[in-house]
């Protein structure tokens, strides 16, 4: 892989990475309410769940490309479509809601799950993990409300994280489709995972410190006018982009 290829690739993830998706909105939410050293083991969660997303990608792609490589051009045009209709939505995103009242919805949400378990916990059910949002008694509007009564522990922030990185399986879909076109599949694969593997953490690490140092003075930022809404669509410019290339690329292996 040259470094000019990298070079787009990081500044192109740095860029998406920086929209406010869940994992970053978790740990804005997460340093508001347990500071920064306890949301340390926030992030660490969420590395995790999407490192597994990334490594289960990154061997389907492997698999692929030596047993089957005509399906190659097809995930390639399934996902050029796919990063077309995430270009599309994105630039339709007007952003009405603030990234705080948005940090408030998912942060809820989790402790939704927090207090269904606990409660089955306490009545003896003995199961583990996470009940379902709807099926909650209580949703705090924030967070911080629950932390009164269940004081996680730094493992259960941990899990938190990788829950909220696991629930995302749309994670695997959008990475099978924006890698393809940076990677030379004639080339030896692994040395390019890697290279591309570090990149998306280090652009996904710098953000999620930015969000949990100083998220309250990005969302009042973001907030101001239509800076979200023209971050959103610099995204959608980058996704259609990239599908077009995917999609030159494609009809170029079938011409020549």
């Amino acid at each position: 892989m040259s470094w000019h290829l990298f070079t787009i690739f990081f500044v192109s993830t740095f860029f998406i990475s920086a929209t406010p998706g869940p994992n970053m909105l978790l740990a804005f939410q997460y340093g508001l309410n347990y500071g920064v050293k306890r949301t340390l083991w926030t992030l660490a969660g969420l590395s995790l769940g999407l490192f597994i997303l990334l490594l289960s990608t990154l061997l389907g792609l492997d698999v692929i490309s030596r047993q089957q490589p005509w399906a190659l051009e097809v995930i390639k045009t399934v996902g050029a479509i796919y990063l077309i209709y995430l270009g599309v939505m994105s630039w339709r995103d007007t952003g009405n809601s603030s990234l705080m009242e948005d940090a408030r919805t998912v942060s809820a949400e989790v402790a939704a799950d927090y207090l269904d378990s606990d409660c089955n916990s306490s009545n003896g059910n003995g199961s583990i993990g996470f009940a379902s949002v709807g099926a909650a008694k209580q949703k705090p509007r924030s967070l911080s409300s629950a932390a009164v009564k269940i004081s996680p522990t730094n493992l259960t922030l941990f899990r938190t994280g990788v829950w909220v990185s696991l629930s995302n399986p749309k994670a695997i879909l959008f990475f099978a489709a924006f890698f393809p076109k940076f990677i030379n599949f004639s080339a030896p694969l692994w040395p390019q995972y890697i290279f591309l593997t570090l990149g998306l953490f280090l652009s996904e690490t710098i953000w999620q410190i930015i969000y949990t140092l100083g998220g309250k003075q990005l969302a009042g930022w973001l907030d101001v006018g239509n800076r979200l809404t023209w971050l959103n669509r610099a995204c959608g410019i980058i996704f259609m982009v990239i599908a077009a290339a995917l999609l030159v690329e494609v009809a170029s292996h079938f011409i020549n």
